[in-house]
């Protein structure tokens, strides 16, 4: 399993973090994606991937929520942070990530970037420009992107449309059936988390259809922790009861669930493990 979307560098888990990962990896998770959410994040993130740099593989970029008064001086730190990770020849032109080993690949993705219309809206025209921005990033450094959609679908989807070339995953995705297929019909792929595990959750009917090749696996830990952990700190190691569910959904083993899935995150994030 891979987890691709996980805030290990949260204080939750500073203490006990070399324990913590052993026990990930010795139930199962081969690798684990960590995304930034603003330019605070940035030193906490890639400081602890670069402490486990075959194991922890980051991302950067400015959370919708963080969108602010400040978002453009934000965006200038995160965009300076990207540049150095990425801008490794002699002459600081950027290779495309497929040409460079997983050794020298300073950077797994662009994100977490997208819309949130959820608690506040006084940013909005912010939030899309932030948002086309940090799809350019990905376009110049061909980089996936880790998008956040909260009530917002329609503007997300059409500022995704404007970036053919960028391709990415949905995190912790919950719409309809009908978005599913918009969101995979673009080449992306649906972030699978906790969220198919709880009561009342209507995602399992919606996927009916979705072929299991456009899931990731995916925790938002310390967040969305699956059932029967639920309102815990979240654990990689708990995407096996989001692989049960969506075993019982596919009619297929939890095994094919995550060899598939798994094929899928290392052929979004090209990573060679």
């Amino acid at each position: 399993m891979i987890d691709t979307h996980c805030h290990i560098d949260d204080p939750q888990y500073a203490e006990e973090l070399a324990a913590f990962l052993a026990d990930q990896q010795a139930n199962g998770v081969e690798a684990i994606l960590v995304p930034g959410v603003d330019k605070t994040s940035v030193k906490d993130v890639l400081e602890v991937c670069d402490k486990y740099p075959q194991y922890l593989f980051p991302a950067l970029g400015l959370h919708p929520e963080n969108v602010k008064e400040d978002w453009q001086e934000q965006l200038q730190v995160l965009k300076a942070a990207v540049d150095e990770r990425m801008s490794n020849s002699p002459k600081g032109v950027p290779h495309p990530i497929a040409e460079r080993p997983i050794s020298a690949r300073k950077l797994i993705a662009i994100g977490e970037i997208g819309l949130d219309y959820h608690w506040d809206t006084t940013f909005k025209e912010q939030q899309h420009e932030a948002l086309r921005e940090q799809m350019r990033w990905a376009e110049q450094y061909d980089l996936p992107v880790m998008i956040h959609s909260r009530d917002a679908t329609e503007d997300t989807l059409n500022i995704l449309r404007e970036f053919p070339t960028v391709k990415g995953v949905m995190h912790c995705f919950s719409g309809s059936h009908e978005v599913a297929k918009q969101v995979v019909d673009m080449g992306y792929y649906l972030g699978i988390g906790g969220v198919l595990t709880f009561k009342n959750c209507k995602l399992a009917e919606h996927l009916v259809g979705i072929p299991l090749e456009r899931l990731v696996l995916e925790t938002d830990a310390p967040y969305m922790a699956p059932v029967p952990h639920r309102g815990k700190r979240n654990e990689s190691k708990w995407m096996w009861h989001v692989a049960e569910r969506l075993a019982e959904v596919y009619q297929c083993s939890v095994e094919h669930v995550n060899e598939v899935t798994t094929a899928n995150a290392k052929a979004l994030f090209v990573i060679n493990l």
